[in-house]
């Protein structure tokens, strides 16, 4: 909106928030609650840095995979920036990771039956090309490795096509999209828990499979692999998972856009079978093998009050900027901060801010915070990677720490960079009286809703998995799962400037009031071992 009505409607806001406030059932907060609020809306709505900031953090630095060169520099710049705003305490927290990778250029393209620049991207922590290969390609789709007896001794000197090339189809759901509230109604159900202890093994070998497809691409001289994308539009992804020293893929590889895929698979199949160059510079990096959080607070008065916390995690893949995944919501926890401690009151609780790593590879830093500080599970040490996430999340007893009773809130950012429009509850019905106080001043901000659904994938996971009140906050999808997620489509282009105030206002409110409250969030119960929801299944063999 024109800057004159933004200006006009935050004042609005600011007055309106008193008023309404007033008829709100009274509340156990320190006197001033509503003034402080006001002001944290006056001042994220008329001088945001929210945008100015995710312009440093995005277009200046750019991807941040986990471990990478330009990981630890935009660590370095978000200290300094958490510094500038006065926040204590401001560190990095190491923890195991694997090797750091790093992409320096590189280029696909088509040279028979004619010169054609290919949309593609390398797989995250494949091995660089020595110089530019070439060489035709072959089309040997394989998905198990059942199929690898069918291509041995065929695919030497060749660069493998190794996905089925589909059909291809134009989505029926909306590209961009706001949540209407009969949609928020529809997330307002119960997840039923679900124990398979058969899954995890199965989760285990299908991740696992691109390793030993490469080694057998390997072991019969074949030159490179290729997969296609899984999104049509032009779009690429490159993610890759084979990050332990010893146990990265055997041969370089690449996502092609399904378009230029479906190109060479038609070459291939009604003539000669066409050639194509690949050029990869990229370094593996084992000088360090941690990984890190980001770790800030602004310290409360009363250390007995345990304390609150808002997090995001701030790695992400490399085909775009990471700008909506997740670099949307380590911009909103940092505006957060700002807002907060411009205000230069002390809450009662310390509220600390985190931007997690290794997310995208299993939740290993926000996992890696709850090990140090808050509760631990019996997970062999040896297991690394996803294998060390997937039996993490089976393994008991669990065994909680000093500090496990001092969390008293954590907040989440992970779905984009949509406006807020509420809360997932987590099926902790207990928690919706408070929960509904605390965003009661942003109703008129569009943020007013409760749902009890779970939401997964994201770093509050593994905190409500031992049984503490983590939160994720209901978005508007806007474009971000039908194009941008992991997408070379993700740059700051479709970040909403508008949305991303909101957000970072409604997180400095929540966390504010959650740290004065005389009240505290309902814990879920200690989990301990479940039993099979299913105690009859049959798997299949061939699974």
């Amino acid at each position: 909106m024109p800057t004159l009505i933004a200006h006009r409607f935050a004042l609005s806001c600011a007055a309106s928030l008193l008023a309404v406030s007033a008829s709100l059932p009274a509340r156990a907060a320190p006197d001033g609650e509503n003034a402080v609020i006001a002001r944290i809306i006056d001042e994220g709505m008329n001088r945001s840095e929210a945008m100015p900031t995710a312009s440093a953090l995005m277009d200046r630095i750019g991807p941040r995979l986990t471990n990478s060169e330009n990981i630890r520099k935009a660590q370095t710049w978000a200290m300094e920036q958490l510094r500038k705003q006065g926040l204590a305490n401001v560190h990095a927290e190491q923890f195991d990771f694997g090797l750091g990778w790093n992409l320096d250029s590189y280029s696909v393209a088509m040279t028979s039956p004619r010169p054609l620049a290919l949309t593609a991207i390398p797989v995250a922590w494949s091995p660089p090309t020595a110089g530019t290969l070439h060489a035709s390609v072959v089309i040997a789709p394989m998905s198990r490795e059942e199929h690898f007896a069918e291509w041995k001794g065929k695919l030497a000197g060749k660069i493998v096509l190794v996905s089925l090339p589909g059909e291809t189809s134009e989505s029926k759901d909306p590209p961009f999209e706001r949540l209407s509230d009969a949609k928020i109604a529809d997330l307002d159900n119960f997840t039923k828990p679900v124990f398979d202890p058969d899954a995890a093994a199965l989760q285990v070998r299908n991740r696992a499979f691109q390793g030993k497809l490469a080694a057998f691409l390997k072991a019969e001289g074949a030159l490179a692999l290729v997969k296609m994308s899984y999104r049509d539009g032009k779009l690429v992804h490159g993610e890759g998972y084979d990050f332990q020293p010893g146990q990265t893929l055997a041969v370089p590889a690449v996502e092609l856009a399904q378009e230029d895929y479906r190109r060479l698979v038609r070459l291939a199949k009604t003539g000669a079978a066409p050639e194509i160059d690949i050029a990869i510079a990229a370094r593996y990096d084992s000088g360090d093998l941690r990984s890190a959080n980001v770790i800030a607070e602004i310290p409360g008065s009363d250390p007995k009050a345990g304390y609150v916390m808002a997090g995001a995690h701030f790695d992400s893949w490399i085909a775009g900027d990471g700008a909506n995944d997740n670099g949307a919501g380590s911009v909103t926890v940092i505006e957060a901060a700002r807002l907060i401690a411009k205000l230069g009151i002390k809450p009662k609780r310390t509220i600390r801010f985190a931007l997690w790593t290794g997310e995208e590879q299993g939740l290993l830093g926000s996992r890696a915070y709850i090990e140090q500080h808050l509760a631990t599970r019996p997970v062999d040490p040896a297991l690394k990677g996803y294998d060390s996430y997937v039996a993490w999340r089976n393994a008991f007893p669990i065994t909680p720490k000093p500090e496990y009773g001092q969390l008293k809130a954590y907040f989440n950012m992970d779905n984009g960079s949509g406006r807020f429009r509420g809360l997932y509850t987590e099926g902790n019905l207990g928690a919706d009286k408070l929960l509904g106080e605390w965003l009661a001043p942003f109703n008129m901000l569009g943020a007013n809703k409760l749902v009890a659904s779970k939401t997964g994938g994201t770093d509050h996971v593994f905190m409500q998995a031992i049984g503490l009140p983590g939160y994720q906050f209901i978005q508007d999808p806007l474009d971000y799962g039908s194009r941008v997620h992991h997408s070379s489509l993700d740059t700051i282009d479709h970040m909403r400037a508008d949305d991303m105030r909101q957000a970072a206002v409604i997180m400095a409110g929540m966390l504010w009031q959650a740290a004065n409250s005389e009240k505290e969030l309902p814990r879920a119960v200690l989990p301990t071992q479940p039993a099979p929801t299913d105690p009859f299944k049959v798997r299949d063999p061939a699974q």
